[in-house]
């Protein structure tokens, strides 16, 4: 089986990324299972964040949310993740009943800074949204989902195994593997 980050196209060593949308549990199962692997939050979710606070800052005024998240966003997109929080922390004086809300998103971004870093794994040939995981695993998975279709863990384990090596054309050598 190849190291993560190696291989590629042509032998050509690109590194690998794990997109997720910020919670502690998934970086902590990436240092579990991928060691080394260079963690992105997903960017919708980022910009989610972004999307719900926005309203709460300025209720009743739709340009104005416009406005504000568009120059968020764009800040968020180019990985100024300090030029993001900074405004953020000085708003909690202004918007006491919010003040929580803003400090938790605000800890977010700053949290997650590093793994917010857009323009660079861009880069680096590296996604920067979980869409490509998604469509993935609807591939690999859909045909679990079918109509009248019931499956034990074990059942849907071997088919998911197949369904892997067949589209990652390691089929015959799954199939060696088990003969010997």
């Amino acid at each position: 089986m190849p190291k993560l980050g190696s291989g590629g196209r042509h032998g050509r060593t690109r590194p690998s990324c794990l997109p997720g949308d910020g919670a502690e549990w998934i970086w902590n199962q990436a240092d579990l299972h991928f060691p080394g692997v260079i963690e992105v939050v997903d960017l919708f979710h980022a910009r989610q964040h972004l999307w719900d606070l926005i309203p709460k800052l300025l209720p009743n005024d739709s340009p104005a949310q416009k406005r504000w998240v568009m120059a968020d966003k764009d800040k968020l997109d180019n990985g100024k993740i300090e030029d993001l929080v900074a405004p953020l922390r000085s708003l909690t004086a202004s918007h006491p009943g919010v003040a929580e809300d803003i400090e938790t998103q605000a800890n977010y971004f700053e949290k997650n800074k590093e793994r917010m870093r857009y323009p660079k794994f861009r880069k680096q040939g590296l996604f920067v949204g979980s869409g490509v995981i998604e469509a993935g695993c609807k591939t690999v998975l859909g045909r679990l989902k079918r109509s009248g279709m019931f499956w034990t863990v074990r059942g849907a384990n071997a088919i998911i195994a197949l369904r892997c090596a067949q589209i990652s054309g390691k089929f015959e050598d799954y199939w060696e593997a088990r003969r010997a």
